[in-house]
């Protein structure tokens, strides 16, 4: 059974965890992309995320999708999209009702890549709108991978430039685990026995940010 919440306090006791496998940056196709799409159609589950660059004041517009994060347990994929554009190829994946993609407030995530091309999503499953039949109440990233996997994990690259030449290396490990650690909920809550909050809650509470 999982806590229905956890504090910053509680979250600030827990180890520090990030993605433990090979991080690939992609901005181009051609034979990593190749090698990419091929793992991740063989994956029966991948994580799930996007990173968009902020803005910092209130009439500038806002940017595109900089970049898509798909992630199995031993390979993380960096997608540059602002580079690579959204291939046909991963249109194809994301529309695949057959591979699930992990995330949170994906359907935000996923509209922001539609922009950039039209294509059906499949498949998605999204941890903000499931894990209250667990009896979680708690919905962003670090809060429910602190509960699900007792972990900590960083967001100090959030709000960094997902349009630079090159990602840094920090960069890099923050989206792979932002990925990564979607998945790893999705498994541990698979494996767990569900304990829904009570019907006079709420069932799906409005998704908070990441």
């Amino acid at each position: 059974m999982y806590k229905e919440s956890i504090t910053p306090e509680e979250i600030g006791q827990l180890q520090m965890a990030a993605f433990p496998g090979k991080i690939h940056v992609i901005t181009e196709a051609g034979p990593a992309f190749d090698r990419a799409i091929r793992y991740l159609r063989k994956e029966k589950v991948i994580g799930f995320d996007t990173e968009t660059r902020p803005t910092f004041m209130p009439r500038q517009p806002r940017y595109n999708v900089s970049l898509l994060q798909l992630s199995g347990k031993e390979h993380a994929f960096l997608f540059r999209v602002n580079k690579l554009g959204m291939h046909r190829r991963l249109c194809s994946l994301l529309a695949d009702k057959n591979i699930i993609k992990v995330g949170a407030a994906t359907l935000d995530d996923v509209r922001g890549l539609q922009k950039l091309a039209s294509f059906k999503a499949d498949g998605f499953y999204d941890l903000q709108k499931e894990v209250w039949e667990w009896g979680i109440r708690d919905k962003s990233v670090k809060k429910m991978a602190g509960i699900i996997l007792g972990i900590r994990i960083s967001k100090t690259q959030q709000l960094s430039n997902w349009e630079a030449e090159s990602l840094s290396d920090a960069q890099q490990l923050y989206a792979a685990t932002d990925a990564w650690v979607c998945r790893e909920m999705y498994d541990a809550l698979q494996r767990s026995e569900k304990n829904p909050l009570q019907p006079e809650e709420p069932a799906e509470p409005k998704p908070q940010s990441k």
